[in-house]
């Protein structure tokens, strides 16, 4: 969501870089590009004014013009800023994610326009609870004017595995909100999500039925889910709702697509509201919390490392993960084991989405576009291996050109992408044999860039 704006940020600090001392001409220049940057991004103009007044009476002083390195200074001062107006810093209360802390069941209201994502991230809040956090939920669809929004709502309930509030026809939104509620009352419910209509656009009547199934449910959330594509348009509407009917927190939806990012540095300043989850993709799984100081760590091209390790743990068997280690010591590596490695890595989501959380990868990013990097190749690669038979995929060296033909037809695939993969696998098997030639002290004087296979060493494609 951010890569256009961290791009800009990036290449004027490269060049405050180069300058060694900095004056403060220098300063006030970086701070005219940064601003720059920041309107391209769709951010309001009062959070660019706030950011970049805060930027300058931090860096307009002898510390920095004196510094050892004053263009790292400028850095730091940029990302104590950045973190400020996306909700941390001074006075954050380290809050993530969903407040719960109330009698059970706890009541969580969705709002929000149609078609920003509210009814799906109803049900990725459900999975989350009841994954995550081993909570009983029951989801209630209020939607009585979207036709089979309440069918929509059972259908990804039950890909939660959670409970869905009973259809009955004829019912007023106010009266499935008070059903829902005795229910989860009564069947010893820990939350309970109720997914309000939406509308294409704010309105009275919106804001009303909204606002009399808040004061009926007394809920101790209440979230307003904004779709990042639509830009200024979501902070409009975040602010409308606050104004109107008051929200606790906001879901930013669709963060994986091209949106400017403006919207989430917006958010906080213009709403008072903070920004508690993020929605990065359609399936149930893809939904995170929001962390202020990671994001503005994205922004200024310094990787995510935390969160990366953090989704690796979520979704990588550990059981599985030491048993492959194990075999690549023992140089035992086969195309079975690749497939599985293919597997736990599609799991993570995205490439482009998890290499984006590796310092650094910015400045390599045309490339990384050139390597055509997505999960469909993981997925080719992985029908590959499966057109394979047990023989084929432990011994690889039989593969000859009729073998190739057979798994490519198999596969629909192509001969030349059959080739690509048995040269990745060639690549790392020999990768993994210089590792246990070399053992960790050679490792460390050879340096890693000697075990890339040669497609991954400095300039080359990838793939």
């Amino acid at each position: 969501m951010f890569e256009a704006l961290s791009s800009k940020l990036n290449g004027v600090f490269d060049r405050l870089r180069r300058r060694g001392a900095l004056n403060e001409t220098d300063v006030a220049e970086a701070l005219r590009e940064v601003r720059v940057a920041l309107l391209e991004a769709d951010v309001a103009l009062p959070v660019v004014k706030e950011l970049t007044n805060k930027v300058r009476d931090r860096a307009i002083g002898q510390e920095v013009i004196r510094s050892v390195s004053p263009a790292q200074q400028v850095i730091k001062i940029v990302n104590d800023a950045l973190v400020e107006a996306l909700g941390g810093g001074e006075g954050d209360t380290g809050q993530r994610g969903l407040d719960l802390n109330a009698p059970s069941p706890v009541p969580i209201l969705m709002v929000g326009l149609q078609g920003s994502g509210k009814t799906t991230t109803s049900g990725k809040i459900a999975l989350r609870l009841r994954a995550r956090d081993r909570k009983k939920v029951l989801l209630a669809s209020l939607d009585v004017h979207r036709p089979a929004a309440q069918l929509q709502l059972e259908q990804l309930a039950g890909r939660a595995e959670v409970t869905s509030l009973p259809i009955i026809a004829g019912q007023s939104p106010l009266e499935i909100a008070a059903r829902a509620m005795d229910v989860a009352r009564r069947e010893l419910y820990d939350v309970v999500i109720l997914d309000t209509a939406g509308r294409l656009a704010i309105d009275e009547a919106l804001m009303a039925e909204v606002a009399a199934v808040k004061a009926a449910t007394k809920p101790h959330e209440t979230l307003l889910v904004v779709d990042a594509m639509t830009g200024q348009d979501a902070v409009n509407t975040a602010r409308a709702f606050q104004d109107k009917v008051g929200v606790t927190g906001i879901v930013m939806t669709r963060v994986d697509g091209d949106a400017r990012g403006g919207a989430a540095l917006s958010m906080r300043a213009v709403t008072g509201a903070p920004i508690k989850l993020l929605g990065a993709g359609e399936k149930l799984d893809a939904l995170e919390d929001f962390h202020p100081d990671r994001i503005a760590s994205r922004i200024l091209g310094m990787g995510d490392i935390v969160s990366l390790v953090e989704k690796a743990a979520e979704t990588i068997d550990k059981a599985e993960a030491e048993k492959l280690a194990a075999k690549m010591q023992k140089g035992q590596f086969d195309l079975e084991d690749y497939a599985k490695q293919l597997q736990q890595i599609g799991k993570m989501g995205s490439l482009s989405g998890i290499l984006g959380m590796l310092p650094g990868v910015g400045k390599i990013k045309a490339q990384l576009e050139d390597a055509n990097l997505d999960t469909k190749i993981l997925k080719r690669q992985a029908a590959i291996i499966g057109s394979m038979t047990p023989k084929e995929r432990r011994t690889p060296d039989i593969i000859k050109a009729s073998r190739k033909r057979r798994i490519a037809a198999g596969s629909g695939a192509t001969v030349q992408e059959v080739n690509r993969l048995l040269k990745q696998f060639d690549d790392m098997s020999a990768m993994m044999k210089r590792m246990n030639k070399l053992g960790q002290k050679g490792m460390m004087r050879g340096g890693l860039a000697g075990l890339l296979p040669p497609g991954m060493r400095g300039g080359g494609r990838p793939f």
